[in-house]
């Protein structure tokens, strides 16, 4: 009885001394729009391969970190939630926003962007982390579009 007793009481002091990770950073980048997403990504409009990256963001939304998930051919890049939610989980984010490049410039979004940001919404409102937005990043006159702002997610 005595050992069961010194074994919990091992386990429970193992729990409390678990280190505590810990990145607010006073100066990171706050972000209020897809503006603030290009500005985060200025390498993102001149790769020559589309490039599926996330952004993560803590309660405020401030910056965590930017994250590559997959790099692809010229014109497609696959993405699964599992890859996605995993960065976001390990930096214990509230919320993340998508961004991938159309090399060819043009980011208006193809009806695959469209049906990958829905499946993404969803799989984060099940573990409740938000997909604030998508934000597809060209080069040109326009340099990219939020599909928020489109109207083209919730």
């Amino acid at each position: 009885m005595k050992k069961q007793k010194q074994a919990a009481m091992n386990f429970q002091t193992a729990m409390i001394q678990l280190p505590l990770m810990v990145r607010e950073q006073p100066d990171a980048l706050a972000i209020r729009g897809p503006a603030d997403v290009a500005k985060a990504l200025p390498e993102a409009g001149s790769l020559a391969q589309e490039a599926f990256m996330v952004l993560t963001l803590n309660t405020r939304n401030k910056l965590i970190n930017k994250h590559l998930i997959t790099l692809g051919l010229l014109d497609a890049s696959l993405v699964h939630p599992r890859e996605v939610f995993r960065a976001a989980i390990r930096d214990g984010a509230a919320a993340v926003i998508l961004a991938h490049n159309h090399p060819g410039g043009d980011p208006t979004p193809s009806s695959e962007d469209i049906r990958v940001t829905k499946q993404l919404s969803e799989a984060g409102a099940i573990i409740d982390i938000k997909v604030l937005d998508h934000v597809i990043i060209g080069h040109g006159a326009t340099p990219y579009t939020s599909l928020r702002e489109a109207g083209l997610i919730n």
